[in-house]
């Protein structure tokens, strides 16, 4: 099961990476926005349940694919790049092993012990 969501994570970063190279948006944007989402662990400074929360909103493919959704129907290229670096950021944190989190504490994730 693991391994599959490894795939899965692996899969998704290629196709954002794919789409991204193709609608020709800047890299330097993309740089400088991949790790952006991973300042949502700074919830984790007020307490665990706080933390996991707002990582674990950060962390959804649901809200990029909104985003994407959004930028497409409105012809926007810069939040349709903004959704795709999102989607990436979580494919390539899935492919690497970092999963949502659960309230306990950081390390405890829905794909293993980080």
């Amino acid at each position: 099961m693991r391994l599959l969501l490894h795939v899965e994570g692996a899969a998704v970063l290629a196709l954002s990476l794919f789409f991204y190279g193709y609608s020709e948006f800047s890299w330097i944007l993309f740089l400088i926005l991949l790790l952006v989402p991973d300042i949502s662990m700074l919830g984790y400074l007020l307490n665990n349940k706080v933390g996991s929360n707002l990582y674990n909103f950060f962390h959804t493919y649901t809200t990029p694919i909104a985003i994407i959704t959004f930028g497409i129907i409105v012809s926007n290229h810069t939040v349709l790049a903004v959704g795709l670096i999102w989607s990436a950021h979580i494919g390539m944190d899935r492919m690497v092993g970092y999963g949502l989190k659960y309230p306990t504490e950081f390390k405890d994730t829905h794909l293993n012990r980080v």
